[in-house]
């Protein structure tokens, strides 16, 4: 059985679908930007949404008084992908699965508005609100599984449709930026204040970003479209080193991505994109990965110098990306890398080619030692 990505949309500061993303990152525009944030009186390289995006937002979403800032970006991106496929909630078929790490997490930090509860602030109620939104019958699914999220949210919507449970899984992928989120990684020291550098000698730390990303696992072949690709297989693998430190030897995503690419040698990889934080802990051990499962030579790169890191939307907005470009036949550069600064080989793209991409391998690792890989041929 073929089961493969259909129509996605993905909204962020770069954009309002996904043409006008991938148009930006094909334009090497930048959603990141030096921004003094909230009431921690520091400059922060961050990828925010304006006013102006969340206004337009709100004027397509009904009783739009009635949802919170991620809510309502999941709502609409989510219903543009409904649009586009004509795929139902309302049918006992199709499941949402939705991908985040915080949530509403700036429910915290703000005073709630009269019409919004505090429960909000569980991942699964706001799931529920963006369900009962589009009268979904089956209750939505909750991944939060650290920055793997994302991946790891298409990965169980292929074996979701595997299994026969359901014919349709709609994926989707959210995280705002809040004061929550930086001061948490400020504590790590792990911020830089410039664009950030995946993989070069001289990057110094993440920048975070938000967005909202949504894609649509189907086998049903009516649905296939000019980016569609065939999802092969996909793992994730826990190496358990540290709460917040990546393994030196990556044993976790080493396991990962063998177990993706089992029983599945004959396919030749043209493309990985990789999670590439830009943090040296875990920009070595990815380049150590990669070597050790001998995938040094195949063409790789990081978005995160684009949008910086957008957590529990990262697999989902990334992999959107990965297949318009093998759509397009293009490879995108790896915004902010010059020079490698990782001690194991890896081939990352330092210039816009073209390039016919037929397989793209997709990883992405986390907190806590989690880890994902995902192969997806064309």
């Amino acid at each position: 059985m073929e089961i493969f990505t259909s129509y996605h949309h993905i909204i962020s500061p770069l954009g309002f679908n996904s043409e006008e993303n991938y148009s930006a990152v094909l334009a090497n525009k930048l959603g990141v930007k030096k921004i003094n944030f909230g009431k921690l009186n520091n400059l922060f390289c961050l990828s925010v949404f304006s006013e102006e995006n969340l206004n337009t937002v709100s004027q397509e979403i009904n009783n739009s008084h009635l949802f919170t800032k991620l809510e309502k970006l999941s709502i609409f991106s989510i219903q543009q992908v409904l649009n586009k496929s004509a795929v139902s909630l309302t049918d006992k078929k199709t499941l949402l699965i939705y991908s985040t790490t915080k949530g509403n997490i700036d429910l915290f930090e703000n005073q709630l508005p009269n019409l919004i509860s505090k429960k909000r602030m569980y991942l699964s109620t706001m799931a529920n609100e963006i369900g009962n939104y589009f009268g979904a019958v089956n209750k939505p699914l909750v991944v939060s599984n650290a920055c793997i999220s994302g991946l790891l949210s298409i990965i169980i919507a292929k074996r979701f449709i595997s299994s026969g449970q359901f014919d349709n899984v709609i994926v989707c992928g959210g995280d705002l930026v809040s004061e929550f989120t930086v001061s948490g990684f400020k504590s790590f020291n792990a911020l830089s204040v410039n664009p950030c550098k995946p993989f070069d000698a001289k990057r110094d730390g993440i920048n975070l970003g938000e967005a909202v990303a949504t894609i649509l696992i189907t086998k049903n072949k009516n649905l296939k479209t000019n980016s569609s690709m065939n999802i092969v297989n996909g793992a994730s693998a826990n190496d358990a080193n540290h709460i917040s430190g990546p393994s030196r030897n990556a044993d976790g995503l080493v396991q990962a991505i063998q177990n993706t690419l089992k029983n599945n040698s004959e396919i030749k990889i043209d493309f990985i994109n990789a999670h590439g934080t830009a943090t040296p802990y875990n920009d070595e051990m990815e380049s150590v990965a990669f070597e050790r499962a001998a995938l040094s030579e195949i063409p790789a790169n990081s978005f995160k110098g684009y949008y910086g890191h957008t957590l529990g939307a990262a697999g989902v907005l990334e992999t959107i990306l990965s297949i318009e470009a093998a759509r397009h036949g293009q490879i995108i550069k790896s915004a902010g890398f010059e020079t490698s600064g990782v001690s194991g080989k890896m081939n990352v793209v330092k210039e816009y080619k073209t390039q016919t991409i037929n397989s793209i391998l997709k990883t992405a690792s986390g907190f806590g030692g989690c880890n994902a890989a995902a192969l997806f041929v064309r």
